[in-house]
């Protein structure tokens, strides 16, 4: 009788009935390397049960899950240590001090104090006093009359001082301002090189899958064509 004939396996040496032989050349090549991990020799001429088959074709698709998840794992503790370890353009840039020196350090208060409505106010409020102290108390007699040579002499004084200071602080932030854009085309070009390979890691996942998917979806076809033939013999 046909279907009182059998077949040994080339990986287990069981034997088992003929219309359950499957020979190496038919099985789909994931499911074939499987099977020649564990078994070296075994070629497109061996043969073996489709019960042998489906464990192979079951241990394929348990790797593939399990790979899936291991892989989201690592993602998701590379994406914690980054949090954790903060190593971002940004923070470094914005936990560096800036060394100024003393006559750097005087340059920025001048500058900010000649610059503000508190200088505007005292300077007026002093030069109303100076002449109308030397008009009105001295009548003109006193330490600076009319037409207030020595405060012409002061205010030139304090304007030829003002004016190399207030440039040195404006070069001191055309410096800064310079390293500032610096900085952010370094946090720029970071961001665009991140996107670029977030990107290329988005391709390479989903061109994965879709492969990994397809051939999953190849040997459940085969599975249950498999059934089939069963269930027509």
């Amino acid at each position: 009788m046909k279907n009182s004939q059998t077949f040994k396996s080339d990986i287990s040496g069981a034997s088992f009935p003929e219309n359950e032989k499957i020979y190496g050349r038919a099985i789909h090549d994931p499911i074939l390397g499987l099977i020649k991990k564990e078994y070296p020799d075994f070629s497109a001429e061996d043969c073996i049960s489709i019960n042998e088959l489906n464990i192979y074709r079951q241990k394929y698709i348990s790797n593939y899950l399990s790979s899936e998840i291991g892989a989201l794992s690592a993602m998701e503790k590379n994406v914690i240590s980054s949090l954790k370890e903060d190593k971002s353009i940004v923070s470094i840039v914005e936990d560096e001090e800036e060394i100024r020196s003393l006559g750097q350090k005087v340059a920025d208060k001048v500058a900010d104090f000649g610059g503000s409505w508190t200088f505007i106010i005292s300077f007026v409020v002093f030069i109303t006093v100076w002449i109308g102290s030397n008009v009105f108390i001295f009548l003109n007699k006193g330490f600076d009359p009319y037409p207030f040579i020595l405060l012409n002499l002061i205010l030139s004084c304090v304007a030829a001082l003002q004016a190399p200071v207030i440039m040195m602080s404006q070069n001191r932030q055309e410096e800064k301002d310079r390293n500032r854009a610096k900085k952010d085309f370094m946090i720029n070009l970071k961001s665009e090189l991140e996107i670029r390979l977030i990107h290329d890691k988005i391709d390479h996942l989903i061109m994965h899958q879709q492969q990994e998917l397809i051939e999953i979806q190849k040997v459940q076809i085969e599975m249950m064509n498999d059934i089939l033939d069963q269930i027509k013999k």
